[in-house]
């Protein structure tokens, strides 16, 4: 599905990324994978769709653009995404804070200190 003009894959059911697998108010993020660099509504979504393993964005590429806002369309950088909290710093559209718990398997840390 093209949601803001990106090519979001899985089993996406709305124009702000919730798919299947996370569908509340707050699940409007879809994330970059660096294993094969295309945006996927969540983890459950990739391994569904492909035929390879997922890999974890390295801490040296956290300045690449690899969340999509489902809000706004707006591509964050992994350390925006991070560092921002539960929440878009672009459009200030609120984010499931939850995610965090989930960091660690998009991701080689799961915070900047």
């Amino acid at each position: 599905m093209w949601i803001h003009g990106v090519e979001v894959m899985g089993k996406v059911k709305d124009k702000e990324t919730r798919c299947v697998h996370y569908h509340s108010e707050l699940d409007r993020v879809a994330m970059k994978f660096y294993c094969c660099n295309m945006y996927y509504s969540c983890i459950h979504c990739h391994i569904e769709s492909t035929d390879h393993p997922v890999s974890r964005w390295p801490l040296e590429e956290f300045d690449e653009k690899a969340v999509l806002c489902g809000a706004c369309g707006a591509e964050l950088t992994i350390h925006d995404y991070i560092d921002g909290g539960a929440s878009c710093p672009t459009c200030q559209a609120a984010f499931n804070p939850g995610c965090e718990r989930h960091h660690h398997l998009y991701f080689s840390v799961n915070k900047r200190k």
